[in-house]
């Protein structure tokens, strides 16, 4: 008989994991509310400040593959509260100066040492301490983004309109060392051991191949995949504020419907890692990313407020799923033992998208001066990630007609 690993523990463990990532996914948040203020007090494009959040992304995508294998030798204590500490000095440097302390601040305190110690480490960590519900705990820590995006736009822009970007960041990066660090200190202890017998523990064998192919060239396809849909997904979350400033909407309206949209995920997201326990994780990528690209196309087809706050919550309903399906496809795909490397490198994909959606949406915004064309080419990339998974799912099917997808 097979020992699950769960009990109560697990879910203190994820409950306090959620609280850590909704804490510490406020960055750039402060940096999509500021957009304009950043942007108009450099004297710069707004590129630039989304260039900065889009370094932030890159960094953490790329020490997360780094942090990750340091987590499974030092600690995840060790890893998580290094990385608060970096963010505020991160927060810091970046309130200080011009655009390099800017880009230094958020690149590589924030994101190559702070935000890289935090989404990944702490996925795979959380993983550990689940089984049967694995799904269901995953989408609900990997949901701490949209808590944050619930609780933080409103003060941002409180704070940014009565002390300004500037200090808002310091205060920010202050609140971060101060909450995250005795967390990490009081609560992640060790995820317990996985029994010897069960496959459902360890995950198939080393060199199994996934969907009928090699096991790397899974890995590409399933990064390649996560690239195109996380170009998508960044270009609302950054530019939504900006986006509504434009067209006559007032700055506080903005980041109310970014919290919409981020809220309606919070709570989609729940339903998605239910259904992920059911139909597998490459099966939710490709449902949710059907999803997404469908609530991606009304950014191009109104501009109404109470239009955009509708299409925002869709959108929100709609992306919800796609980060923590790819994080159960590849423990279903691949050996658990190789995890605390796959999962942070197919994120790290993913992180580069987002880093490259903000920055391409920024980039056509100061070429064209609106966001249609940056909207347009999001729902590009969508339906590239459909052509990309869809074949995947459906060989993974052809060969195991009776199994639960991973």
């Amino acid at each position: 008989m097979q020992t699950s690993v769960e009990s109560r523990a697990s879910w203190v463990v994820a409950i306090v994991a959620l609280m850590i990532l909704a804490i510490a996914y406020g960055g750039p948040m402060l940096s999509a509310v500021a957009l304009k203020p950043i942007a108009a007090d450099l004297g710069t494009a707004r590129s630039v400040p989304t260039l900065a959040t889009s370094l932030s992304f890159i960094g953490a995508g790329f020490g997360g593959i780094l942090m990750g294998w340091l987590s499974e030798r030092i600690g995840i204590r060790v890893i998580v509260t290094f990385g608060a500490v970096m963010i505020c000095i991160g927060m810091v440097l970046a309130a200080s100066g011009g655009v390099t302390r800017l880009y230094i601040g958020y690149g590589v305190f924030m994101g190559l040492f702070g935000a890289s110690c935090m989404f990944s480490p702490i996925m795979t960590y959380v993983s550990r301490w689940f089984d049967v519900r694995r799904g269901t705990a995953v989408a609900l820590i990997s949901s701490g983004q949209y808590v944050a995006g619930i609780i933080w736009p409103g003060i941002f822009q409180v704070g940014v309109q009565a002390y300004g970007w500037r200090r808002c960041m310091v205060l920010y990066g202050i609140v971060v060392a101060a909450a995250v660090v005795p967390l990490a200190l009081v609560f992640l202890r060790k995820p317990p051991v996985v029994p010897l017998h069960g496959a459902m523990h360890h995950g198939p064998s080393k060199g199994t191949r996934v969907a009928g192919l090699h096991p790397e060239m899974g890995m590409v396809l399933l990064s390649v995949a996560i690239f195109c849909c996380c170009m998508t997904m960044s270009m609302p979350m950054q530019h939504l504020v900006a986006f509504c400033g434009d067209i006559g909407i007032g700055a506080a309206h903005g980041a109310a419907m970014l919290s919409v949209l981020l809220g309606s995920a919070f709570l989609a997201r729940q339903f998605w890692g239910w259904l992920s326990d059911r139909i597998g994780g490459l099966r939710t990528v490709l449902f949710g990313s059907l999803a997404q690209a469908t609530a991606m196309t009304g950014f191009l087809m109104t501009q109404d407020e109470t239009g955009l706050f509708a299409v925002s919550a869709a959108f929100g309903l709609g992306y919800a799923g796609l980060i923590p399906a790819y994080v159960l496809t590849v423990r279903a795909l691949y050996p658990a033992a190789e995890a605390s490397w796959r999962v942070p490198t197919v994120l790290f994909a993913g992180l580069l998208g987002m880093a490259g959606g903000g920055w391409t949406a920024g980039a056509l915004y100061d070429q064209f001066g609106f966001y249609a064309p940056a909207f347009a080419v999001g729902v590009a990339f969508n339906l590239l990630n459909v052509v990309v998974i869809l074949p995947l799912v459906v060989r993974q099917r052809r060969l195991t007609p009776q199994a639960v997808l991973g």
